[in-house]
């Protein structure tokens, strides 16, 4: 199966038009369209229906393949580069918003191992990092979210990196100080499945992962969204009460808001150090820093 084909194939599911495809891709629409027919001569299958653009069952089967697949050709190209050439002295560190500040002191050791470091920290979505690091966007990365204690997190699952724990912080469930439960000594998530939350993944934790941890398919409706990662805004929107949020403990600090914590299930704020596996001597110092004192 050629991976340009593959690619191609992706980039119209995606953009859902051949012609957007061609667009993105750089090609004319007809070679987009002869790549396609090539996909599926080979695979003899019809992939994509085509009026409008939508997968076929076999084209939805392929498509969960073949990003994975994608991904680890990019993540070994990048690997084998690093491997080939010179040590760069660049550092790339891309951090969650709840995750950024454990590379402060990292950073500071890196750059006096090597003082004419170019380095530069950037505050991202946690979806992506991983593959930013496999890939080569990235050469650090920081992830957050919720887990069983000691757990994994497994952000990216398919990107090929090295995952090490950094740190682990109770959750709390944050609602305004004069909401019924504000006073609960604890609170079991499994109780407020059917209360409205604050859809803000990039900060609180993720609705899907809420539902995960309290074994439910359904529940933990979204009141309001938020997009990006201001914590301070999150909590002003919880004060004010567009929805409940479950945040680090003590991460908010708002005057109107009331902290409650988890008690149940058991899972806690799990922050993550990101690598490629063959990292560069700044990567190498980085994560050496970072993890002298971790969990």
């Amino acid at each position: 199966m050629d991976s340009h084909l593959l690619r191609t194939f992706v980039a119209v599911v995606r953009a859902g038009s051949f012609s957007a495809a061609a667009r993105e891709l750089g090609y004319t629409q007809a070679a987009v369209s002869q790549q396609i027919a090539s996909l599926e001569s080979d695979l003899k299958v019809t992939l994509l229906h085509r009026r409008p653009v939508r997968p076929t069952e076999a084209g939805a089967r392929l498509l969960d393949h073949a990003e994975p697949i994608l991904l680890r050709l990019r993540a070994a190209r990048s690997e084998i580069d690093r491997l080939g050439g010179a040590p760069r002295l660049r550092l790339r560190v891309g951090a969650a918003p709840l995750a950024a500040a454990h590379a402060a002191g990292a950073l500071a050791a890196a750059r006096r191992a090597h003082p004419r470091l170019d380095a530069a920290v950037r505050v991202l979505p946690r979806a992506g990092i991983g593959a930013a690091v496999a890939t080569g966007g990235l050469d650090i990365g920081l992830v957050d979210g919720i887990a069983a204690p000691t757990d994994p997190l497994r952000p990216d699952a398919d990107a090929p990196v090295t995952a090490a724990a950094v740190a682990e912080r109770p959750l709390a469930v944050a609602l305004p100080a004069a909401h019924p439960l504000a006073s609960r000594p604890g609170l079991d998530l499994r109780d407020l499945v059917d209360a409205l939350w604050l859809d803000a993944p990039d900060v609180a934790a993720p609705l899907p992962d809420l539902r995960r941890a309290a074994g439910v398919r359904d529940g933990f409706r979204p009141s309001l969204a938020c997009a990006g990662g201001d914590l301070a805004l999150v909590a002003a929107l919880v004060a004010a009460g567009h929805g409940l949020a479950v945040l680090p403990a003590g991460a908010a600090g708002h005057p109107g808001l009331a902290e409650v914590p988890v008690r149940a299930p058991r899972v806690v704020h799990r922050t993550e150090l990101l690598c490629p596996r063959s990292p560069g001597p700044a990567g190498t110092a980085f994560s050496a820093a970072l993890t002298a004192d971790a969990i």
